[in-house]
Order: structure tokens, then sequence, then C-alpha cells
């Protein structure tokens, strides 16, 4: 048990006997009395996403989670295989599971899957990603720094601002976080 003082966006709770994803956590103080904790959370058996008021002096029970580093091998429909290098057991997990994890799958690419009771229940990405851009202004000689970025379509369908710089064919490296440019890393 931990205080709800201390629960952080991401985190997993057991709450009357079901798995939540955390969404999102705002605290909020008054002049007089206890601090209000407001909880975004999302139910990960069904989807739905609730919202749950509680006094900073409460505790909340934190589902601990296997970390398992798996493989994007493939997909079919709004399935997602992963591999586990080291057993080569395949496991299939749907796409509302992997939310926005899913512009960042890429053959080959290492995830870590969350298990609980050995079934999949989270996917979190690498810190970084280097994917293809796709679809793009061209670039234009005589730009001025105030129009020094654009917009980007990148392989896997995610849109990015990029430097006026960047072209149809280019690699660059996205922050999975903020899903922001980060670098170019080979030109076309």
């Amino acid at each position: 048990m931990i205080p709800v003082t201390q629960v952080k966006r991401g985190m997993t709770l057991k709450m009357d006997g079901e798995l939540y994803k955390v969404v999102d956590v705002f605290h909020h103080t008054q002049g007089r009395g206890y601090a209000i904790v407001k909880l975004k959370l999302k139910n990960l058996k069904d989807g739905r996403l609730i919202e749950k008021r509680m006094q900073s002096g409460e505790k909340v029970e934190q589902a601990y989670l296997e970390r398992v580093p798996m493989v994007y091998i493939y997909s079919e429909g709004d399935l997602f295989y992963f591999m586990n290098n080291e057993t080569y057991e395949q496991i299939p997990i749907h796409r509302e599971l992997i939310g926005d994890a899913v512009y960042f799958l890429k053959e080959d690419v290492e995830f870590e899957i969350e298990l609980h009771d050995g079934k999949p229940v989270g996917v979190i990405p690498p810190k970084t990603v280097d994917l293809e851009v796709v679809e793009t202004e061209p670039y234009l000689k005589g730009a001025t720094a105030a129009a020094s970025n654009k917009p980007a379509v990148l392989e896997t369908g995610l849109k990015v601002s990029v430097p006026f710089f960047i072209q149809k064919g280019d690699i660059i490296k996205i922050d999975t976080e903020d899903l922001k440019y980060i670098e170019r890393v080979r030109e076309k």
C-alpha cells in the first residue's frame, strides 16, 4: 500500500479486485483541510475510464507487474504479436491495450510487456524509435528561420513536426514519451 500522493501517471493500481492504469493525476489543495487527489483511471479488463477522488491521507494498492522484454514480429487485424527472445514464446496483444505505442510498432523493435498473472496488461515502447518519413512538404531554399518546422507523416502513421531540412525518405529518431522529433539519423 502506498499513499495516494505518491501515485504517478502510468502506474498500475489494484482497486476493488480490478487492475487500473493511472492515466492522469491531479493534486488539489484547498485553503483549509485535506488535499484532494483526483485519479483518472483506465480499467485494464474492459477499457472503461473512471475518475476517483481521494483524500491525501488515503492509501492505494500498487499492482506489481512482471516486465518482460519482447520483440514485435507481426500483426493480424487488431492483434499484434510479440515474441520473447529467450523462450521464443509468442503472445498476441489487442490494439486497445497497446494504445499510442502502436505508432512505434516496427518489426524487430524491442518493447517491455507488462504481465500480471501471466496475462499482458501493458506495453512500454523503447525511449526512442527510428522511423522513416513517408510524407512531408519539400525543402524550400531560402525558407526563413521563423518557418523552421513543418508537418511530417511517418511510416507508422504518426504525425510529427520536423525541421524544414527533413525530406521524404529520411530516417528520424522520435521520442516515444513526447511523440517529438529528436534528430535525423540518416538522409535519403
